[in-house]
């Protein structure tokens, strides 16, 4: 005969509520309480019933995850899946699942779906896909959610993200420790909130080093190699040229590596090169690229602690910067 919750109880010597508080991955429960019954549920090899708890809270026990997704995303940005692993851990410890779904830009009627029907229980969002009109959706519901990374205008919605200002200012700061003066920068178009930010942190530490940007030497396009590249050529018909470049993002980066390599530019001793992200291509380039990293999959398990947070406190209400850089020196400014 199979166990139920009331001999989980007895061989844990606690009540049938302390028990179904466990399952349901309550917060009110000592961690010594918790081992206890998890033990007495291996030993007894009992399994709650998903299905009737869901039923019983009224929820689905899932959380969405909304994000576009298009073909070769895992090359173009697989930090997107260190992100999915760590906020599905993060739900998987407390009995949730997540749901992946696919947003195209400004197509807000699949999430109003879901917020309609309650197919979920709450929806984590990729920042980069979230409009003005999507959080007004997202507040008008009073839907619980939590956005990874900060939204491009002013918003009431919740968010988390790595501080970006710091990151910059940290890839500044080594340049200048290695001796380079003549810093460039070439980002994203002025739309793109990450590049902008981590520019804001590298001119903040030239500022306090008594060497400020110099605006020639700042180049905005697209996030791409091929901009990465025309970029760096712009930068080297200059002069003169720039003894360090801090590239926004990854892709930036290997289209200046290209650039500098096909002029054959000495790396890092005639000009070096940092970028944030350590991304599986930034370790083999010709230097390796030296990076600010951010430990992404943390920033997705935070959000899934954030989420299930919301969810129990309706009314909690969060805006932070959740994780620190650190720095990781290569080739390509240490040679």
């Amino acid at each position: 005969m199979a166990a139920t919750i009331k001999d989980v109880a007895k061989l844990a010597n606690t009540s049938t509520a302390t028990v179904s508080k466990v399952i349901n991955g309550s917060y009110s429960i000592s961690e010594a309480t918790v081992e206890r019954v998890r033990a007495a549920m291996q030993e007894l090899k009992y399994t709650p019933n998903k299905r009737a708890q869901n039923f019983a809270k009224q929820a689905s026990g899932s959380v969405a995850f909304v994000t576009t997704l298009e073909r070769d995303t895992a090359f173009t940005n697989p930090h997107m899946f260190e992100i999915m692993s760590g906020l599905q851990s993060a739900l998987a410890r407390k009995g949730y699942s997540m749901v992946l779904i696919d947003m195209q830009e400004g197509n807000c009627a699949a999430v109003e779906e879901l917020m309609l029907q309650k197919s979920v229980d709450g929806v984590v969002f990729h920042a980069a896909i979230v409009t003005r009109e999507l959080s007004q959706l997202v507040l008008k519901y009073e839907f619980p959610h939590v956005v990874i990374g900060t939204p491009n205008f002013p918003s009431k919605l919740c968010w988390i993200d790595n501080n970006n200002p710091i990151s910059g200012e940290l890839a500044a700061s080594h340049l200048l420790e290695t001796g380079k003066r003549r810093i460039a920068y070439i980002g994203g178009r002025e739309v793109d909130a990450i590049s902008e930010s981590r520019l804001k942190g590298a001119k903040a530490a030239l500022n306090d080093a008594h060497l400020p940007f110099q605006a020639h030497l700042v180049l905005r396009g697209e996030s791409t190699r091929q901009d990465g590249c025309r970029m760096t050529e712009e930068l080297l018909a200059g002069s003169p040229r720039p003894d360090a470049i801090i590239c926004a993002n990854n892709e930036i980066a290997l289209g200046c590596m290209k650039a500098l390599n096909t002029h054959k530019v000495a790396i890092p001793a005639e000009i070096a090169v940092v970028t944030f992200d350590d991304y599986p291509f930034s370790r083999i380039t010709d230097p390796p690229l030296t990076v600010v990293n951010i430990d992404v999959y943390d920033l997705g398990m935070q959000a899934g602690k954030m989420i299930l947070d919301k969810m129990r406190k309706p009314n909690l209400q969060f805006q932070t910067f959740i994780t620190l850089p650190k720095l990781i020196a290569r080739g390509s400014t240490v040679g």
